[in-house]
C-alpha cells in the first residue's frame, strides 16, 4: 500500500498516510495530530537511478575547471551542491549549512572557526 507525504495547514506538522490506489482522491485524508481535513499533499523528491561508473563520470566532470575555487566561495558552494546532487546519497545535515554558509559569502576559514565541532565524530577510516 503506498505512503503519503501530506502538511497540516491547520497545526503545519507532517505526516504520512497509507492509502490504496483506490482510495486515493476519494478518500478525506484528515490530520493525524489534529484530525483537520485542511491538509495538502507533499510531493516527494523523485530519484533517478544511475550506475556507478555514471555517477562517477558526472563527478569527474564536475571536478573540471576546480581552479581558483579557493577564492570564490559562491562558486566552490555550487559545485559542492552538484557533487551532493551526483552522489545519490543523502547527506548529513552539516553538509547543507556549510554548503549555504559559502553561498553566502564566507571561506571556508570562516566557517571553520564559527563552526568549530563541524565533522567531529567521523572517522577517517568511515569514508
Amino acid at each position: 500500500m503506498p505512503v503519503y507525504d501530506y502538511d497540516c495547514r491547520n497545526c503545519t506538522k507532517r505526516f504520512d498516510i497509507f492509502l490504496t490506489y483506490a482510495e486515493y482522491g476519494t478518500k478525506v485524508v484528515k490530520c493525524v495530530h489534529c484530525g483537520s481535513d485542511k491538509v495538502k499533499r507533499r510531493l516527494n523528491k523523485v530519484r533517478i537511478a544511475k550506475s556507478e561508473e555514471s555517477r562517477m563520470e558526472s563527478l569527474e566532470s564536475n571536478f573540471s575547471g576546480m581552479e581558483g575555487l579557493d577564492d570564490d566561495p559562491r562558486a566552490l558552494a555550487q559545485m559542492m551542491r552538484k557533487m551532493g546532487n551526483e552522489a545519490g546519497e543523502d547527506l548529513p545535515p552539516e553538509f547543507n549549512e556549510v554548503v549555504d554558509r559559502l553561498d553566502a559569502g564566507q571561506s571556508p576559514e570562516e566557517i571553520e572557526s564559527a563552526v568549530p565541532n563541524l565533522g567531529a565524530g567521523i572517522d577517517a577510516d568511515d569514508s
